[in-house]
Parts: structure tokens; sequence; C-alpha cells
């Protein structure tokens, strides 16, 4: 049975670990190993466990058990650019692969608009991956409408994503 509730700083390692492995299971073969690591390297411990003791950010989390099956993330824009006060964006939202079509990733997104109208937020904004249809195809239902480009570097690579916005 899945269960759900806000993530606290000690879960940073199970955090850490559900990102590493679904952004390298997701995206991994797009990448040199070395320019993975790079980008990898920057998503320690103390940095997840800093964010989730930092009111400016809110995580909920997916559970099974006493596994953490997905998460989501929110917080101030981070997007090069003139945003809004009133924007919030969602960082990620990530469901592992066995847990994948069982209705987490839409309880978590029902939690970020829910969470992101409590904080005043009147816009959500995200970057995605150009080839993540899948994700592009979710966030489109929602009614998250494209707005423009963004280069989302791994190393030094340069992915191709495209930010979309939600009004609230």
């Amino acid at each position: 049975m899945i269960a759900y509730r806000d993530a606290t700083p000690t879960d940073a390692p199970a955090l850490r670990a559900l990102f590493v492995e679904s952004f390298t299971a997701t995206f991994g073969h797009l990448y040199a190993p070395a320019d993975l690591a790079a980008f990898l390297v920057d998503f320690t411990e103390d940095s997840w466990r800093a964010q989730l003791a930092d009111p400016a950010f809110a995580f909920r989390v997916a559970t099974d058990g006493d596994t953490i099956a997905g998460y989501a993330k929110i917080g101030p824009v981070a997007f090069p650019g003139d945003w809004p006060a009133d924007a919030i964006e969602l960082y990620q939202l990530y469901v592992l692969g066995p847990w994948q079509g069982t209705g987490i990733a839409a309880a978590l997104m029902d939690w970020v608009l829910a969470a992101a109208r409590h904080r005043g937020a009147r816009e959500l904004i995200l970057s995605v991956y150009v080839d993540n249809h899948r994700a592009r195809r979710f966030y489109q239902r929602y009614g998250f409408a494209e707005i423009g480009r963004y280069t989302f570097m791994v190393g030094d690579h340069e992915d191709d994503d495209r930010l979309m916005r939600l009004e609230l």
C-alpha cells in the first residue's frame, strides 16, 4: 500500500539514491560517463539535507513500506530570467520504475498543485527534456504549456529542455 508524507532531513540518503537511480535509468544513456558523474557529484546527501531543512522548499514522498518509491520537490524559481514573485518551480517529480504507472505520479502532482497554491503561487514552472515524451504528455494533461527553451547542463553536455508553465 502506497502512503504519502512530507519528507524530512532524515530522508536525504534515500532521496539522493532514488534521484541517482531514476535519473541514470531514464537519461544515463545520453551522456558520456564523465558528464553524468560530474552532474551527479553535486547531489550530495548534505545538499539534500540542506534543502529538506529549508522552508523555501517542500518535498513529498510516496512510500511502499520502508521504501521511498517516488517524490516531488518544489521551491523558488531558479531558472535564469525575470520571474514573477508568485511563481514556484517544480524541480523534480520522480517515480522509480517498479512503481511507474501505479498512480504515484498523479498523486504527487496533485500535492504539487495544492502545495504551490497554499504557498500563494499563481504560476508553476518546470523544465523537461525535449525527448522525454512521456513526461511532456503527463504535464500537458495537467494544462502545462511550453513557454520557451532551456539549456540543461549535465557535465559538459548541453540538453535541450523545454520550459513549461501552468497558471494556477
